[in-house]
């Protein structure tokens, strides 16, 4: 089930405006050129930035998410038309042959029930063809990110475009490793509307996302930095044999 960031109609209409700086995906971009990708699944593609991205470079882009709400922003973009969007998870997922699957700006950890985990890495698993690829990012749970994250250090005020001033900050709830919850606020200054979206993150080990990949069949051939947050996460990269 999608957090209300993603599945509230008018708090995924602000995904995009509030995240509009997008490094991240930079390294995705050079590596499907890296592996040659042709046919690319992107799960958890939320507004769809980086299906589009790669549809825009002649690449074959499914994306699925579980949120209506982002999907419908995402099928509502330029060139929406060339990419598959399918509404749901890794399970609901037609034949594809990908030559590579990725999971973005941290969507593994956002899956943070392990039965849901696994049923995302077996739909991995069978999606990429053999010699295909998986890509995919989680925070280094040493670094503690969620110390980080309260109102004073993420307090903003953006103004969006056919929307007006959005005042918006997070606030942590509670951290159990390795599940950490927090509260994202926002405040429309419209018409005053304050809504809340709660989310929990599952910050794991390098050694569990590794055996966890090797448990689905897949051989883990290298683990990266992301180049934007140096020293702060982890990127997997998983081949099928």
């Amino acid at each position: 089930m999608a957090d209300d960031c993603f599945a509230h109609p008018r708090l995924a209409a602000l995904y995009d405006p509030l995240e509009s700086d997008r490094p991240d995906l930079d390294p995705y971009l050079r590596m499907a050129d890296e592996f040659a990708a042709r046919r690319v699944l992107d799960i958890g593609c939320g507004t769809g930035v980086f299906a589009l991205l790669l549809a825009d470079r002649g690449i074959e882009v499914t994306g699925v998410d579980p949120a209506a709400a982002s999907l419908g922003v995402a099928r509502g973009k330029p060139g929406a038309e060339r990419v598959r969007w399918i509404h749901g998870d890794a399970a609901d997922l037609p034949p594809l042959e990908a030559d590579l699957a990725t999971m973005t700006g941290n969507v593994a950890q956002a899956i943070a029930d392990p039965r849901a985990w696994r049923t995302t890495l077996r739909g991995a698993y069978e999606a990429v063809r053999p010699g295909g690829h998986l890509v995919l990012e989680t925070r280094d749970p040493a670094v503690r990110a969620w110390e980080e994250w309260t109102r004073e250090n993420t307090h903003h005020v953006t103004e969006i475009p056919g929307v007006g001033p959005v005042e918006s900050w997070t606030r942590l709830i509670e951290v159990r490793p390795p599940l950490v919850t927090f509260r994202a606020t926002y405040v429309f200054a419209a018409d005053g509307e304050v809504l809340t979206s709660d989310s929990t993150l599952r910050f794991r080990e390098r050694d569990e996302v590794e055996a966890d990949l090797v448990a689905h069949g897949f051989v883990v051939e290298d683990v990266r930095e992301a180049p934007d947050r140096p020293g702060k996460e982890f990127v997997f990269v998983a081949r099928r044999p």
